[in-house]
């Protein structure tokens, strides 16, 4: 019997279906947060502590949830990649030290099992 191999390029597991402007969800409603966050720090902080100010202050309270809509390292979004540092710096975090073993001399050195001269 025959058989028909299809052959599948490597880039359509890299697809991600676009739902507005060319934007995943994730990108759109991440961008629209962060747009959010920006809008309502300058209207509502810019007339107490001046319009430059409040500015800059859209930038980096705005920059965290825009990042997150984007972010991708080794197939981990800004969640999983931050958890994944937050285990390893903080929750697992010590001295992790290497000793190595002889095994042959552990089973060859036990007592009562003679020399073996």
């Amino acid at each position: 019997m025959y058989q028909i191999e299809v052959k599948i390029p490597k880039e359509i597991r890299q697809y991600k279906e676009s739902i507005f402007f060319g934007l995943s969800a994730r990108q759109f409603f991440c961008t629209i947060l962060a747009v959010g966050i920006a809008a309502g720090v300058y209207l509502l902080l810019g007339p107490v502590i001046g319009r430059e100010t409040a500015s800059w202050l859209c930038i980096v309270l705005a920059a965290p949830a825009a990042m997150a809509g984007f972010f991708s390292y080794n197939g981990m979004n800004f969640e999983q990649f931050l958890w994944a540092v937050i285990k390893s710096e903080v929750l697992y975090a010590g001295e992790r030290r290497y000793i190595a073993e002889n095994i042959y001399y552990k089973c060859f050195n036990r007592k009562g099992r003679g020399d073996f001269d």
